[in-house]
């Protein structure tokens, strides 16, 4: 029997472009789910799973990582990002803007790279996990690494 391939996402095609270790974690679910939901299943710590949000400003789109229990403080986040401030988009814009879908959206790999701003929390992490870019696949890896390679930020961005 042949060996099925492993699909690559664009995700993991950047990292290993940028040569950044990552770990490639899969689990079984067909539509989105919560991401404290994927930590319990892949028996992962929330303060190390992070969600992907993407809010806009007067006129750009950011990046925002957060643990997946916690809530994005907007006002905190549009400070981050030298706005006065930012909303989240809506759900149905999200692969149209990034090219993902709600549940596998992911920081690296968009359609344009994003300022992004990863909370504080994860800078004295030396893994976490983000999303890999599909529902069903998460990615471990360095947070310094991530932030290195997309020219991003730690700030406090959370309630």
């Amino acid at each position: 029997m042949a060996k099925e391939k492993e699909v690559k996402t664009n995700a993991m095609r950047f990292l290993e472009k940028k040569k950044i270790p990552y770990e490639a974690k899969s689990y079984e679910c067909d539509e989105f789910i919560d991401g404290t939901v994927v930590a319990d299943k892949l028996g992962q710590p929330y303060s190390e799973t992070f969600k992907t949000l993407i809010a806009k400003g007067k006129s750009e789109y950011y990046c925002f990582l957060l643990p997946v229990d916690r809530e994005l403080d907007l006002k905190k986040a549009a400070k981050s990002v030298g706005e006065k401030s930012v909303e989240l988009i809506h759900v149905k814009d999200i692969t149209a803007i990034t090219g993902y879908v709600r549940g596998g959206c992911t920081p690296i790999g968009m359609k344009k790279q994003f300022k992004t701003v990863v909370h504080s929390s994860a800078e004295g992490l030396p893994l976490f996990y983000i999303s890999g870019g599909k529902i069903g696949l998460q990615i471990k890896l360095s947070p310094i690494e991530l932030v290195g390679s997309i020219g991003g930020k730690f700030e406090d961005i959370i309630l």
